[in-house]
């Protein structure tokens, strides 16, 4: 049984039309876009909104893990102001209190006799290679600029 076209039809249809059990190529086309144009807008949308985490990295702790969590409350309350906020809390630098602070105490307690705390950023005190070797390495130079400071003061 041939398939005739219907009289009433006509005879020049277009080509994104298609015959009964064919596969519809525009069809398959639009929806792969689609699932594309979904992909682009959602990847650009989430690295927008990691603007301000990744600008805050850069900081200090403390203002990087505010700003990560007003991008979060933004994220899933939609919010825009924790976003708006979390941008400009990244884009300033907050002046640092924490190290004068801690130099103040250590002095306090030093001029009260108590043996200070080990400062966790500096070196490990039980290094005492490196400070010997550092502190002959000294002393060698102050001999040497001695040695110089007494020939140019005989000249």
């Amino acid at each position: 049984m041939s398939e005739s076209i219907h009289p009433s039809a006509p005879h020049h249809l277009p080509s994104f039309i298609t015959a009964p059990g064919d596969t519809d190529v525009l069809m398959v086309a639009v929806g792969i876009f689609l699932i594309v144009a979904v992909l682009a807008v959602g990847n650009f949308y989430l690295h927008l909104h990691s603007l301000p985490e990744r600008m805050a990295h850069k900081s200090q702790k403390f203002q990087f893990e505010i700003v990560a969590v007003l991008g979060l409350l933004s994220l899933f309350t939609h919010n825009h102001l924790f976003w708006v906020i979390g941008l400009f809390l990244a884009m300033i630098d907050l002046p640092d209190f924490s190290t004068p602070l801690r130099r103040i105490a250590g002095s306090v307690e030093k001029m009260a006799g108590v043996p200070p705390e080990p400062d966790p950023t500096e070196a490990p005190v039980g290094d005492t290679a490196h400070a010997v070797a550092t502190g002959e390495a000294k002393a060698r130079i102050e001999k040497a600029g001695g040695a110089k400071s007494e020939v140019h003061s005989h000249a």
